[in-house]
């Protein structure tokens, strides 16, 4: 195996990788991120919220999942979560039924914005089950999800499952912890703010040891507000929560200078909590769309992302978390962020013409971030 085709892979004490296409389609554990790497680990954000949206059918987000697969170029498949605020296939199902078509990738939710909505003995049960059945791919990214004031749909999902949005915080680190316990102890206990059990133990075990969980969030680039940052005490404890309860931080809507400068903080703060800050993973949830004209490729994905959203962005806030033009344009700014340290970098096609990108991206984009 080449040098470029190594990975540090969490809960190994190897360095296996498989190269495929000149590629590494790496077994199934988070990526951990090793320095400045000469080539990316890529994961394909597939839009299933489109499906109610009527944009995209559920065979196209399975055919897509197989060609990505077969393609040797992505080693994930991502998929959105959300209830009520933007509808959707919901999540754990999606991935179930792809773990079923695909047997190489892994298979994550980014970001899991329910987490606070669902009872963490419950989802230890589907989340194990998913591991099992896709025998161990299952990657999870947890968040916070919106607050009332990000959208009527917002708060009502909250209404409807009995959260307060003041709640979100509390529930997404006591659910971290307890998906920990419950994952790996037999006859689990846990006795807090808003859960409470005696001598629980989940069955069947994930495969993976430890199962990672990550926690994705930007708080200086908030989606509900544009792009606007939260407050310094919100960026700080947020910063903090990964650095304390993470196996890995997945960002969005920063540029490779922002990634850099606040990866280094999460992980001086992980230092300061007394974990080993090699152990924190990063990844970057982005959006792409190749096009030799940059501006149409720009507002071909702020239709795209105003529909998804259902809001309206700036065009702004689209070009910030858009890699958009032509292929030399989009292949110089992925090497950006591939330079900035970026340990995974999770794609969406910003088009309704999610086959016509894909091929371009495979043809045209891929080839040069594999060095070929």
């Amino acid at each position: 195996m080449s040098r470029r085709c190594e990975r540090r892979i969490l809960g190994r004490n190897d360095n296996t990788a498989l190269p495929v296409a000149g590629l590494c389609l790496m077994t199934a554990r988070a990526v951990l991120p090793s320095g400045p790497m000469t080539q990316p680990s890529v994961g394909l954000i597939l839009a299933n919220r489109a499906v109610v949206l009527g944009k995209v059918t559920v065979r196209d987000l399975i055919d897509l999942s197989v060609e990505a697969e077969q393609s040797g170029v992505f080693d994930t498949i991502w998929v959105g979560d959300s209830l009520l605020a933007k509808p959707r296939l919901e999540s754990v199902t999606l991935l179930s039924t792809l773990a079923g078509v695909t047997s190489r990738v892994r298979l994550g939710v980014g970001c899991m914005a329910t987490f606070v909505h669902r009872h963490p003995v419950l989802l230890a049960h589907q989340w194990a089950s998913l591991d099992v059945l896709s025998s161990g791919r299952a990657w999870l990214a947890a968040c916070l999800g919106g607050p009332d004031q990000a959208s009527a749909a917002q708060a009502l999902e909250h209404a409807a499952m009995s959260i307060q949005a003041s709640e979100r915080v509390g529930r997404l680190e006591e659910g971290v912890v307890i998906l920990r316990k419950l994952f790996h102890e037999e006859k689990a206990s846990h006795q807090g703010r808003f859960y409470r059990f005696e001598g629980v133990t989940i069955q069947p075990r994930p495969v993976q040891n430890p199962c990672p969980i990550w926690i994705a969030s930007n708080p200086r680039a908030l989606t509900w507000k544009d792009g606007a940052s939260a407050s310094d005490a919100v960026v700080e404890r947020g910063y903090r929560r990964v650095a304390r309860l993470a196996d890995g931080w997945m960002t969005n809507k920063l540029s490779p200078d922002e990634f850099r400068r606040e990866f280094e903080r999460i992980t001086t703060m992980a230092r300061e909590e007394g974990r080993d800050p090699a152990k924190i993973g990063s990844a970057l949830y982005h959006n792409i769309n190749i096009n030799e004209d940059r501006q149409a490729a720009l507002e071909e994905s702020k239709v795209f992302l105003d529909t998804y959203y259902s809001t309206k962005f700036s065009p702004a806030f689209v070009q910030a978390w858009t890699v958009a033009g032509s292929q030399k344009q989009c292949i110089a700014a992925l090497q950006e962020y591939v330079a900035a340290g970026v340990g995974h970098m999770a794609l969406r096609l910003s088009s309704w013409d999610q086959r016509g990108q894909l091929a371009r991206f495979l043809g045209e984009v891929a080839p040069a971030l594999a060095g070929r």
